[in-house]
């Protein structure tokens, strides 16, 4: 493999890992905002799944509140990124939970009437369920043990405890106050007449909660029983939409949850681009151990050297991409933006930053305009390469989860082989015609000087000029003698230059 070769690879893999970081901040950014409209969708689909029910509002707010509380939870796990997550579980099983959840916490709730009777509600112990029973069943021979072994329960010793024991008791919102203040009268009463009682009434009041609240501080929304009626009748015309109440997108992403996901991004980037730059390094060490026995010093300092700047720009690579996907995919930045591409965010950002940087260095005056422009072109042909047989692999694979990096890593070679082969014809084009492609290739007309000197033309430095006396009447023009030739071409003499040079 010849040097101009080993470039072009080199060059086609460091597009790879620019590409591949970007694509990570991107897809991070897509998930999340998948994520969130999914829980939102999830609220609008289990309260319109009522559509047609003819149970009475009043009766149906308590089956809006479960769905409403766990709905309502999960989505404000998704937009803080939370790994908790709760479930309606319908279960009818006697004193099951309404809610439950991926931290093992159950949640009951009872929306009754007032808040004495949904606190009443909460704090029923098994004899009184079970006296409740002989009441509306009409089997009044059963006894309080029978009753407890149909239900699964062996032990006769629960008489006075609650049936809603290990759970977290939701009730209204607008009833917190007063049903705080029923318990703790009964639990002052109770005291007196009847202390074996009192333990009910004060788990009960230990567990009570408008809300659900998870290990993370995030909490559903509360809700009041008139709210819930109110649902409940929109619910069963079908036509509730969380969109009306608040949810959506656009009204719940915030700056701080943009920043948040490019700061994931940013790190899940910088780690992925560190290992791919650092990666040819190792593989160079090793080879050298393994023929030599031995270790070059400097191998560490590029290894150290790609692992920070791989790091640094694959952190702020990775920061920018996914935070432009979260505000547009989330309506921050308006509905137009909405459904912009992740991939094309993720292109758009490697081009953006690497024109960034070299703007940087043509104001330094270490790069030309022409080098500039080189490295745009090249940067916009070889990311749309790898971006698009990203897409393609991905379609025709979709059954393989790496297929889209696999196209990625492809299209960076086969772009990066590509754009030299172009540019060369592109130069050739330039050399023959005089193109200036609107001033991206410089056209230089000026002979060098060493064909200036090797003519015997003395060329005038002004560096090296120094006017000390001038003497008129010494100055004389030599004359010229043409005894040989000089062939010249024309050819490129630099990036994105076009000049004469000698055969």
């Amino acid at each position: 493999m010849n040097e101009r070769e080993g470039n072009d690879i080199r060059n086609g893999f460091d597009s790879f890992c620019e590409i591949r970081g970007v694509a990570i901040g991107s897809d991070i950014a897509d998930k999340y905002v998948y994520e969130l409209n999914k829980t939102i969708e999830i609220l609008n689909k289990d309260i319109n799944h009522f559509a047609g029910y003819n149970t009475p509002s009043p009766q149906l707010k308590g089956d809006i509140a479960e769905f409403w509380h766990s709905d309502t939870h999960n989505i404000y796990a998704a937009l803080n990124d939370s790994k908790f997550r709760t479930l309606v579980d319908r279960s009818h099983d006697f004193a099951s939970a309404d809610v439950t959840s991926n931290w093992d916490e159950k949640f009951g709730l009872k929306y009754l009437k007032n808040g004495q009777d949904s606190a009443k509600a909460q704090s029923w112990s098994y004899f009184e369920r079970y006296c409740k029973y002989k009441a509306e069943s009409g089997n009044s021979d059963i006894s309080f043990i029978e009753f407890l072994k149909e239900r699964g329960f062996e032990n006769e010793n629960i008489l006075n405890d609650p049936i809603y024991n290990g759970q977290v008791r939701i009730i209204p919102s607008d009833q917190l106050k007063e049903a705080i203040e029923y318990l703790r009268f009964k639990i002052a009463k109770e005291n007196l007449i009847r202390p074996d009682q009192v333990q009910r009434y004060q788990d009960t009041l230990d567990n009570l909660s408008s809300k659900i609240t998870d290990p993370d501080g995030i909490s559903s929304v509360e809700l009041s029983a008139e709210d819930a009626k109110t649902i409940a009748e929109i619910a069963k015309e079908g036509k509730f939409d969380a969109k009306n109440f608040g949810f959506a997108t656009e009204d719940l992403v915030e700056l701080e949850h943009v920043l948040k996901q490019g700061i994931k991004a940013g790190t899940s980037a910088a780690i992925i681009t560190m290992v791919l730059k650092t990666a040819p390094v190792v593989y160079d060490m090793l080879q050298q151990l393994i023929s030599q026995g031995k270790i070059d010093e400097s191998k560490f300092k590029e290894l150290g050297f790609a692992a920070i700047s791989g790091g640094t720009e694959g952190f702020i690579r990775g920061f920018i991409s996914a935070s432009i996907v979260t505000g547009c995919e989330s309506g921050l930045f308006g509905d137009a933006l909405k459904t912009v591409s992740p991939n094309v965010v993720a292109g758009l950002t490697v081009i953006f930053y690497s024109t960034m940087k070299d703007s940087f260095y043509v104001a330094k005056g270490t790069m030309s305009k022409y080098e500039l422009a080189n490295n745009l072109s090249r940067n916009l042909f070889v990311t749309g390469c790898a971006l698009g047989f990203g897409t393609l692999t991905q379609v025709m694979l979709p059954a393989i989860p790496g297929a889209y990096l696999l196209g990625n890593f492809v299209g960076s070679f086969v772009g990066s082989f590509a754009y030299i082969a172009w540019d060369h014809a592109f130069m050739s084009f330039c050399v023959e015609t005089g193109f200036t492609m609107f001033g991206l290739v410089k056209q230089d007309y000026t002979l060098p000087d060493s064909v200036l000197k090797e003519i015997g033309i003395d060329i005038f430095e002004f560096d090296q000029y120094l006017i000390d006396e001038y003497k008129i009447d010494e100055f004389h023009i030599d004359e010229y003698e043409g005894d040989f030739i000089t062939v010249l071409r024309r050819g490129v003499i630099g990036v994105h230059q076009v000049g004469y040079s000698l055969v």
